[in-house]
């Protein structure tokens, strides 16, 4: 077999060199009925998916299963005998695919799903075919994901040192693999070794978040021993950012009350508004205060690649690690997100052991992917990572990126044209929040409205919307992840809200 440079044949819109020899792997026997049987059903399952994907937008975005369809799921009894690969795909065709989430639909608003990318739903396929464990060695998936972590970095505009990142279930994840990074560095700063000597005796560690920042930098705060009392709420300014001024004040009384402050969690968008944090003033305030800045950009930090937005991301290489989700954005086919950090030792020397059944001489200066996080056997994402931005290329997500930002600005200005509707924060990224407003009513009876809007709206299948509550107030709130969504199904947006308010008024 040939052998070939991986970084050859890697490069965004090419695929591998092709073969000049004839294979010599051991292939199944062409008459084994179990090769003949799943060849069938792999054909058989490349029709069924094209036709789902293909039929979506003609179909209602998502409607509540009925009783029976749900308890046939519910209650499937454990199956005493196998059964043939074809009555799979149907059962599949029949009882699984006609109720989707709904995020494959153009007209899918809701939360922050992307529809998935149709070269990652390829690639899946050939991954867990593959089936190898991540963690380390010297085979294809090792070194794929070492390449498109850095992908990863170079499209987010972030630095990327060997070995400075991994892939991850999602930003959730990269969370605590990045806040654990950020501990273990604060305690040893403190003359503490967290590892050797857990974190009693140590002065509370202490973080700054926003009233905006996700909920899974709080569940990374518990899971990790820190406390959820020990995460300051930093008040914002009047563009909804993070204050330096505020987050300086309250990092000085914390640490005139004996208290360790080490962490800031800064946005590169926000789940409720898409907002942005100003990184450069943070970035100096923590500087000086030897405080490690987190940015969570599990859905906003691609929009770096959009021109019309990109200023808004200045200073963002200076924080010391950023979590992000390519199954965002980028719609890599779930689950799939990022960790990535300015130094790469710091999550070595919080993750790595090395048993000696492990061992591996030579797996080079960077070690295994198991020496950087949680996860000892980790499943062959980078496939559908690489295939989904190779497939695309850089010019290709920026373009999807840039419509949809420009679909939500143009959504605000729908929002802000409409007698019945109000906006409530900047668009700043594809995140619109804002609330359906009839005459004649109070702020009590408008967000009761608000508030049963959404389960509304999705019930009636046209369009799909989520709600949030912003600064007190019940908002929806309309995320744009789907390049192949148009203005008119913007307009079919601000028409069912307002149907499903009349429906709902007396």
């Amino acid at each position: 077999m040939t052998t070939e440079d991986p970084r050859a044949g890697l490069r965004p819109g090419s695929g591998p060199e092709p073969r000049t020899e004839p294979r010599t792997e051991p292939r199944a026997e062409s008459g084994s009925a179990a090769h003949a049987e799943f060849r069938g059903a792999a054909h058989a399952a490349a029709d069924l998916v094209s036709d789902y994907l293909a039929g979506l937008p003609a179909r209602p975005v998502w409607q509540p299963m009925d009783d029976a369809a749900r308890t046939a799921l519910l209650d499937a009894p454990l199956p005493a005998d196998g059964r043939p690969l074809a009555e799979l795909l149907a059962a599949i065709d029949r009882d699984v695919l006609p109720h989707p989430m709904g995020n494959g639909n153009p007209r899918f608003f809701g939360w922050v799903n992307s529809a998935p990318a149709p070269a990652g739903v390829l690639a899946t396929l050939a991954a867990a075919a593959m089936n190898p464990s991540s963690a380390g060695g010297d085979h294809a998936d090792v070194h794929l994901e070492r390449a498109v972590v850095r992908w990863i970095a170079e499209l987010a505009g972030f630095p990327h040192p060997p070995g400075g990142g991994l892939l991850t279930s999602g930003t959730s994840m990269a969370t605590i693999v990045c806040l654990a990074a950020a501990r273990n560095r604060a305690a040893r700063r403190a003359g503490w070794d967290v590892r050797e000597d857990g974190l009693a005796g140590l002065p509370p560690l202490v973080g700054y978040v926003t009233g905006e920042t996700h909920s899974c930098v709080r569940k990374a705060a518990e899971l990790l021993g820190l406390g959820s009392r020990h995460l300051r709420t930093v008040p914002t300014g009047p563009d909804g950012l993070l204050d330096p001024a505020e987050l300086r004040a309250a990092v000085d009384r914390d640490r005139a009350a004996g208290l360790l402050p080490f962490l800031v969690v800064a946005s590169a968008g926000t789940v409720g508004t898409g907002a942005v944090d100003a990184f450069g003033p943070l970035a100096d305030l923590c500087a000086e205060q030897q405080l490690w800045l987190h940015v969570d950009g599990a859905y906003g930090a691609f929009g770096r690649l959009d021109p019309a937005i990109a200023h808004r991301y200045a200073g963002l290489e200076r924080a010391d690690s950023l979590a992000l989700d390519p199954h965002k954005w980028l719609g890599v086919p779930v689950d799939c997100g990022c960790a990535l950090v300015r130094d790469p030792e710091e999550l070595r020397a919080t993750f790595s052991l090395v048993p000696s059944y492990l061992r591996d001489e030579a797996a080079g200066a960077l070690g295994w992917f198991s020496e950087y996080g949680t996860e000892q056997t980790r499943p062959f994402r980078a496939l559908k990572v690489w295939a989904t931005i190779a497939h695309k290329g850089r010019s290709g997500l920026a373009r999807d990126i840039a419509r949809c930002t420009s679909l939500a600005r143009r959504l605000g200005e729908l929002v802000e044209a409409d007698g019945q509707s109000e906006l409530l924060a900047e668009v700043q990224t594809s995140i619109v929040a804002f609330r359906h407003r009839p005459a004649g009513l109070g702020e009590e009876a408008l967000d009761a409205l608000n508030r049963e809007l959404p389960a509304a709206v999705q019930r009636r299948g046209r369009v799909f919307v989520t709600g949030a509550r912003l600064d007190g107030r019940e908002v929806l709130r309309a995320c744009l992840l789907n390049a192949d969504t148009t203005e008119a199904d913007l307009h079919l947006l601000l028409a069912e809200v307002a149907a499903a308010a009349a429906d709902l008024r007396p």
